[in-house]
């Protein structure tokens, strides 16, 4: 009976000690969750929920590179994915500007499709016109007035739009388009996507029989290489289409404003925010903006009206800054932090390329900014770069885990690549400490 009484107390004894442990567990789980969960909060923790990052080959396929960030931010045995333009360099100042982009969205709001069926682009937030409109004249780069707006999801919808809305459907074959060299690598991707009976991609410009019809794409400052353009020809049967998504002051000064039939821009290049996938389109003639409201209409039934509340936002905050003189001291003004970064990653980047002979970069224009007032040469996005002593940059700079996408997805050769600028800064910085090395390598 003793032993018996003895075993149950040192089992209830035994239980209460594993309950006791759970307990503790469970306890220091939660502490460690919530300590987490504060550094991520705070900011002192990044973590790449990507993880992955897809980048193509050269052979098409879609590869992956693992993204294991240390927490010290060292990334000297990573792969750095230069290939995409995704605008990441401008989220430190977004950040440092707190609630001042705040937006509350109520349950209610956004409930119907249509913002204001008064106007051309039915789909259009009046809020979102107003801001794009007063920021277009505050810095001077494109004409708004006798204009219609059309809003779309990034400019690339946009673009699709307006081969829609200029090409005719009874025309015996596809209207061509074209571009001079280097273009966009995109535009022949989405002009080809579809195979579309309307229109075809037909290449470079040069080489194009300007007999028949055409629609000419003009970029400028241009992507890949930043130079300042215009149409290359000016025949009976040419139509234009200016994509201008980087004439702002942080990549070019501003000469003149923009003053063309259809003008294209975007919301990430301008400010940043690729993921909100907005674009506009300034537009002259009233029939071509509503066949362009009809493409957007029917592919997607508008575009989101949160995302353009949250833009009109953006765009008021930076037109605030420069017009209020109670905000315009109280932190960096948008424009100028992008221009001086800009500038300082431009300057660094040329200040390696010039102490070797393994790479070189185009001489781009400079000249007076209308907005800014100071004088500057054009500072794009981009780098245009070429290898000079290596006839496929692209696989010579993927040995180095650089990753960037080859010239001849721009209608040019293999000696170029085209390497984002405006990504993260540690992203950048070792860039430029790889570029340094192979430089060093490559010298006599």
């Amino acid at each position: 009976m003793a032993l018996k009484m003895a075993n149950t107390k040192s089992g209830v004894k035994n239980q209460t000690a594993l309950l006791a442990a759970g307990h503790w567990l469970i306890l220091s789980v939660a502490i460690n969750v919530g300590l987490l969960l504060k550094l991520i909060h705070d900011g002192n923790l990044r973590i790449d929920w990507y993880g992955l990052q897809n980048v193509q080959d050269n052979g098409g396929r879609r590869s992956s590179y693992a993204a294991e960030r240390k927490p010290d931010g060292q990334i000297q045995n990573e792969y750095i994915n230069l290939d995409h333009g995704d605008p990441t360099m401008y989220q430190s100042y977004w950040k440092q500007m707190g609630d001042r982009t705040d937006v509350v969205i109520s349950g209610w709001q956004s409930v119907s499709y249509f913002s204001d069926t008064k106007t051309v682009c039915w789909f259009l937030e009046p809020g979102f016109a107003n801001a794009v409109t007063r920021l277009h004249k505050l810095v001077g780069n494109a004409e708004t007035g006798n204009r219609h707006i059309v809003v779309g999801t990034g400019s690339t919808q946009l673009f699709q739009a307006v081969l829609y809305a200029l090409c005719p459907y009874d025309a015996p074959e596809p209207m061509s388009i074209v571009s001079a060299a280097p273009f966009y690598s995109s535009y022949p991707l989405i002009t080809d996507c579809l195979k579309s009976g309307l229109y075809k991609w037909s290449g470079e410009v040069d080489d194009f029989n300007k007999e028949a019809p055409y629609i000419e794409l003009v970029t400028s400052p241009n992507n890949p290489d930043g130079s300042i353009r215009g149409a290359v020809f000016n025949g009976s049967g040419q139509i234009l289409v200016h994509d201008v998504a980087y004439y702002w002051p942080q990549y070019t000064p501003i000469s003149s404003r923009a003053d063309h039939d259809i003008m294209l821009f975007t919301l990430s290049k301008s400010t940043g925010h690729a993921g909100m996938r907005l674009g506009w389109a300034l537009v002259k003639d009233e029939a071509i903006a509503k066949k362009m409201v009809k493409f957007i209409e029917i592919s997607s039934i508008g575009v989101s009206k949160d995302s353009q509340v949250r833009a009109a936002k953006i765009l008021d905050v930076i037109s605030d800054s420069y017009e209020d003189s109670k905000t315009s001291n109280e932190s960096k003004r948008f424009f100028d932090y992008a221009q001086e970064e800009m500038a300082k990653r431009w300057s660094q980047l040329r200040e390696v390329v010039n102490k070797g002979q393994a790479f070189s970069l185009p001489i781009l224009p400079a000249g007076e900014c209308n907005f800014s007032h100071h004088t500057f040469a054009t500072q794009p996005a981009f780098a245009w770069l070429k290898c000079e002593h290596v006839d496929d940059c692209e696989s010579f700079l993927k040995t180095h885990k650089i990753l960037t996408r080859g010239g001849v997805h721009f209608g040019s050769t293999k000696k170029y690549v085209r390497a984002s600028l405006i990504g993260r800064e540690e992203d950048y910085n070792e860039f430029i400490r790889r570029l340094s090395l192979i430089n060093s390598a490559e010298s006599p």
